[in-house]
């Protein structure tokens, strides 16, 4: 059992597509001794990263799913987080950082800062998880770690600070120089596991005093004793300055930067003698819980194993051996046996089996401490659940589910694939809160909704292989909302006679546009003309109406409406009438209020050879696209738009002819804006022609 939490690390690595992230992962389980061979992610000998488990993963050498695995470096303990660098797998990532207490920030020394490091950069800000950022690939052509550096000030706005500097880029990198201890490191040995610390070659001793004094600067803001010890011009001891940047890593307000090539073997083991030194223990991390029992009253929690147990399931898989749940405790400890209860659902359950996860391969465990991340075996439960002890109702705050943005409809070709289909939709919703499906019950068609074409693409993928599910697969849908733009008076009667008590209900007032929010509600009812009991039955008739707009059946949303005026009848008023009188009232107001079509807007960020320039952004600008700006980085340009998701189906096949597949693009979901009256016209002819034929 783990008893000294000062001694655990929960890290995540996160990073833009292609920076390294798995094959680092790949290092650094060697150097702990958790492998004892490397596999490369594209490797020859066919067996793929330790990382990298799943069959597609491995095909398509990118990282699907996040993998948890740990290891062990000079008695601490490490649980690390290898995550996705695709923007469509962000859910991914998110889910990771939730529960993570630090994070290396991996970049190409050639590649710098791009699309998706601003993303993750940007949810590491939102959950306020310390990082390191380590800039990978020193040995690629075109490698300038110190361009990078800069990048990460000017475009993250991170007080980047370099701890060392190379010896030599590109195919001549030997080794580095450390910045704190003044000495030079090389690694020798085939994989680099023999460290060699030496003198600083006398051709790079200059510069490396000029980069020591920058980094003493930076770091001296958050230590008084260096200060004065730089004042004095005394002796400054290593552990002051160490002290010093962890204090700033802690506080958010340094980004200490590494270097080195995990492909070549060296500084992976100096990367992490630095998450050990600068890096959270799960105490230092100030986590939040709402006290269900108290009106949601906020309180920390305590991260002592005394206390009764608070866990928050932040992943679900489908294992060989059912579903297997990933949690992180944060006070209490968690022991085969137990009985712990779902605050969501207020279910108890017993735990069965605890395991440790390495990649797809697991240990058993007899229990977990305070600050740990396991998993359980056969307990049922939905992402982002807390677990607590019998006696407090805890729930951790949950995590920031972006909406999805793309939907393909999907059919199966028999009756045998209708229910593995189910069956795989079925788990991958549960594991995916990004991964949205239901039936349209116009089309009776399956519709299937993520965070981009990838994303579903590899669902389908799936479904095909673990599943058995044979699938033909529709056209894209775009998810389009409807809204109104002007203000609209409304007076509805719904008056309905058929022998016996009748129907009826008078609902008058406006709807107006809302310019925060998708729905607000506003009783301006005096003197009693509706009775209270019917306006709860009014805001659920105006609700209703959202669900389906009358242009094109889209959802809508941006809409206020007031009800200031109304009748009701003694005998034939009844809650049903009220929610059809405010449904007609609604139709009625919304014909006038101006309704338009609103599409989804994508940014979208496309990066490729500076030859190419033109090209993309003409490709840009015929798909309705806005562009924003470009920014060059050495023979690469990176051209910014605001482009209708609409117009980027396909859009791939499109880049990669147009630039020899030398670029590539990353979308996010930015807003949403009117559609132009021409695209309008055809949606809406297109919406009547399919009512006629349905």
């Amino acid at each position: 059992m783990k008893k000294d939490l000062n001694k655990v690390r929960n890290i995540g690595i996160s990073a833009h597509i292609d920076s390294g992230k798995t094959t680092l992962t790949e290092r650094i389980l060697f150097y702990t001794q958790k492998i004892h061979a490397i596999h490369e992610v594209r490797g020859k000998d066919g067996v793929g990263a330790t990382m990298d488990s799943m069959e597609l993963e491995k095909e398509r050498g990118i990282t699907i799913q996040s993998a948890a695995t740990y290891c062990s470096w000079k008695d601490y303990d490490i649980n690390i987080i290898d995550t996705p660098g695709h923007v469509d797998f962000t859910i991914e990532v998110e889910r990771a950082l939730r529960v993570l207490d630090g994070a290396v920030l991996i970049l190409c020394s050639v590649g710098g800062v791009q699309s998706q490091s601003i993303t993750v950069n940007r949810q590491m800000t939102r959950y306020k998880v310390p990082r390191i950022a380590f800039i990978n690939k020193c040995d690629r052509t075109g490698a300038n770690p110190f361009r990078v550096t800069q990048q990460l000030r000017d475009k993250l706005e991170l007080n980047a600070v370099m701890l060392q500097m190379p010896i030599g880029l590109e195919s001549d990198l030997q080794g580095m120089i450390d910045l704190v201890s003044m000495k030079a490191i090389y690694f020798d040995g085939d994989q680099g596991e023999n460290i060699r610390h030496e003198e600083i070659p006398a051709e790079f001793l200059e510069e490396a005093r000029v980069k020591r004094e920058e980094l003493l600067d930076a770091v001296s803001m958050f230590s008084d004793e260096l200060m004065e010890a730089m004042l004095e011009e005394a002796e400054i001891p290593e552990d002051m300055i160490h002290e010093a940047i962890r204090r700033g890593t802690l506080s958010l307000e340094l980004t200490p930067v590494m270097i080195g090539s995990a492909y070549k073997n060296k500084g992976v083991q100096l990367l992490l003698d630095a998450v050990t030194a600068y890096l959270p223990c799960p105490t230092d991390v100030e986590n939040t819980a709402l006290d269900l029992d108290e009106n949601e009253a906020e309180l920390m929690v305590s991260n002592n194993p005394a206390d009764p147990l608070v866990a928050l399931a932040f992943k679900l898989e489908d294992g060989r051996y059912g579903q297997l749940t990933y949690i992180r405790t944060y006070q209490g400890m968690i022991q085969k046996g137990d009985t712990i209860i779902n605050s969501r659902t207020g279910k108890k359950a017993k735990v069965g089996r605890l395991v440790r996860m390495h990649a797809n391969e697991m240990e058993e465990i007899e229990g977990a401490g305070s600050g740990d991340i396991v998993a359980l075996f056969g307990i049922d439960c939905a992402s982002g659940d807390t677990f607590c002890s019998p006696g407090i109702n805890f729930s951790m705050s949950s995590m920031h589910v972006p909406a999805p943005v793309i939907s393909l409809a999907i059919r199966p070709v028999d009756n045998k694939a209708q229910i593995n289909m189910s069956k795989a939709l079925n788990r991958f919703t549960k594991e995916d809160p990004t991964f949205k499906t239901y039936v349209d019950h116009e089309t009776n068609e399956t519709i299937i909704s993520g965070m981009g074409e990838l994303h579903l693409e590899v669902y389908i993928e799936r479904m095909k292989r673990e599943y058995k599910a044979e699938v033909e697969v529709g056209a894209p849908q775009v998810a389009y909302r409807e809204t109104i733009t002007q203000h609209a008076a409304f007076d509805y009667t719904h008056k309905k006679q058929t022998g016996g008590s009748g129907q009826y209900g008078r609902v008058a007032g406006f709807l107006e546009p809302l310019e925060e929010g998708e729905y607000e509600f506003a009783d301006q009812i005096v003197g009693g003309v509706i009775p209270r009991e019917f306006i709860s039955s009014c805001d659920k008739g105006f609700q209703k109406s959202l669900e389906k707009g009358t242009l094109i059946g889209a959802p809508i949303t941006g809409v206020r409406v007031a009800i200031n005026d109304g009748s009701y009848h003694a005998v034939d008023s009844s809650d049903v009438a009220f929610q059809v009188a405010a449904i007609g009232a609604f139709r009625q107001g919304y014909a006038k209020a101006n309704p338009v079509i609103m599409e989804p807007i994508m940014k979208v960020a496309v990066e490729g050879p500076s030859e190419f320039q033109g090209a993309v952004m003409g490709s840009l600008n015929q798909r309705r696209g806005v562009i924003i700006g470009t920014f060059e980085e050495g023979n690469y340009t990176v051209v910014e738009a605001e482009m209708p998701l609409a117009e980027m189906f396909g859009y791939s096949t499109t880049l990669r002819s147009l630039t020899q597949g030398k670029a590539e693009f990353t979308m996010e979901f930015a807003t949403y804006k009117q559609v132009p009256k021409g695209v309008a016209e055809e949606l809406v002819k297109a919406y009547a022609a399919q009512k006629k034929d349905a």
